[in-house]
């Protein structure tokens, strides 16, 4: 990525600033990156995008060394420097790793939304063993190879990535996709290249399908000993018309009702557009390839959509952290995803699919896991077009607490910070309390850690 696209962007997942060099912070971001998502380190700029002196390209080498050095096992890290009238700045692009990585006093550290963490007890054990599924990804398939895969499919993902990427690569595709790990350097298809670019992925993967099937009642059987369903579609080929095709169907199936408000004509779904995406382009990037005879299923029914996906949460991920944190099971197949802008970025989706849900009037998604299966359930809270997002607020709450609620009906959302802005003469901590005790009653959601923080509405008070 170059410098310029960098510093328009904010600190996340995969992007760190440091105005000046800090060993000891560089070398603990170096080491989360590696063990979570990968990522870049800007050294010598902040997110504004101001730029500070004192830096030097050679303290490029120094980092280096430390990631060597000091790091078990050694990341190796690329650096570029950039030669700016204010001074030089330097950029880190740390790779995800197959490996489990420490600092030198022993600590493992992975990446949470804008801050390094430490990983104990069971989260460091569930890490050590998830490092090797990403493997899986460039196993190479015997007797495949590059004329398995749709040229148009991979110039798509190729206009897409330089949009994305303009100065990312320059060369041919075939090199390009050794780079990517989609072809092994013997020239033979990868899991991962056959499912992102092959004309029949399923060919070869027969498990990498999806099934869609709406059901007219509240389960499967309707009312009757035999199962019976409405429609049912059965979706196959590259992942990316895998997802297109899907959330066609989808649409299609979805109850549609054009509603006004205020000036405006919009056309209201059964589900929001945003939380069916989301998971469903979960449901895809995450689930376990490697489990063969099931596919991912979409299931309507009358009250619910279930997306279910085979393998169980990913790494350290469990149903308790699954909102702030993040691991790809699949780091290949996401990246690809995420260069084709069908992710746009890495661990907001669940934040997405809670908020675009209760915004439209229905209860937060449902998450439930197995060891062999990861559901995620949106459950409608009404009938499209019966939705009225101004209610009355008539639950025992303070005054303060009313213009909380009424904040976050016309934002979508109220921060600790907004809250102080509007309850100025009232201290941090009396308000703090005041959000946990909504939280606690169960008509807030919070979402996200730290300065991350937020919350949205979980249900209808009253």
């Amino acid at each position: 990525m170059s410098l310029s696209y960098l510093l328009t962007r904010k600190p996340g997942l995969q992007l760190a600033f440091f105005p000046s060099l800090d060993p000891d912070g560089v070398l603990e971001t170096i080491v989360a990156f590696a063990n979570t998502e990968g990522g870049e380190i800007v050294v010598g700029a902040d997110e504004r995008g101001r730029v500070y002196p004192g830096m030097q390209a050679e303290d490029a080498d120094d980092v280096v060394g430390m990631a060597i050095a000091q790091v078990r096992p050694p990341v190796q890290v690329e650096a570029e420097s950039y030669e700016l009238p204010q001074g030089a700045v330097l950029v880190f692009h740390v790779p995800r790793s197959p490996d489990l990585h420490s600092l030198p006093d022993g600590r493992v550290l992975a990446r949470r939304g804008m801050e390094n963490r430490v990983l104990t007890g069971q989260e460091l054990t569930l890490a050590a063993v998830g490092r090797a599924t990403g493997a899986f990804e460039l196993e190479g398939i015997p007797g495949s190879s590059i004329a398995d895969f749709d040229t148009d499919v991979i110039d798509e993902y190729i206009e897409h990535r330089q949009r994305r990427q303009p100065s990312a690569f320059v060369g041919s595709t075939q090199a390009l996709l050794k780079q990517i790990g989609a072809l092994t350097a013997q020239g033979t298809a990868t899991i991962h290249g056959m499912l992102l670019f092959g004309r029949d992925p399923q060919m070869f993967l027969p498990q990498a399908g999806l099934t869609f099937v709406k059901f007219p009642g509240t389960d499967r059987h309707s009312g009757k000993r035999e199962i019976g369903y409405g429609r049912r579609v059965d979706i196959s080929g590259p992942l990316a018309r895998m997802i297109e095709r899907t959330w066609q169907v989808v649409w299609e199936s979805m109850d549609k009702k054009a509603v006004v408000r205020g000036l405006q004509r919009e056309e209201e779904t059964e589900y929001p557009m945003i939380a069916v995406r989301e998971a469903l382009i979960n449901a895809v990037a995450h689930r376990d390839y490697r489990i063969q005879g099931r596919r991912i299923e979409v299931f309507m029914f009358k009250d619910r959509m279930e997306i279910t996906s085979p393998g169980g949460l990913p790494g350290y991920i469990t149903l308790k952290n699954i909102v702030d944190e993040h691991f790809s099971r699949n780091p290949r197949i996401v990246h690809g995803l995420l260069q084709w802008g069908f992710i746009e970025e890495l661990g907001l989706g669940v934040d997405k699919m809670i908020e675009s849900m209760v915004a439209a009037g229905h209860p937060a998604p449902e998450f439930r896991a197995t060891p062999h299966s990861f559901t995620v359930v949106l459950r409608k809270g009404h009938e499209v077009g019966q939705y009225h997002p101004m209610p009355e607020w008539e639950m025992d709450m303070n005054e303060r607490q009313m213009k909380a609620l009424q904040w976050v009906q016309e934002h979508g959302r109220i921060t600790n910070r907004d809250y102080r802005q509007l309850c100025p003469n009232v201290s941090a901590e009396t308000l703090r309390l005041d959000l946990v005790d909504l939280v606690d009653k169960g008509i807030l959601l919070k979402i996200g850690v730290k300065k991350g923080t937020h919350y949205v509405l979980k249900r209808k008070a009253g």
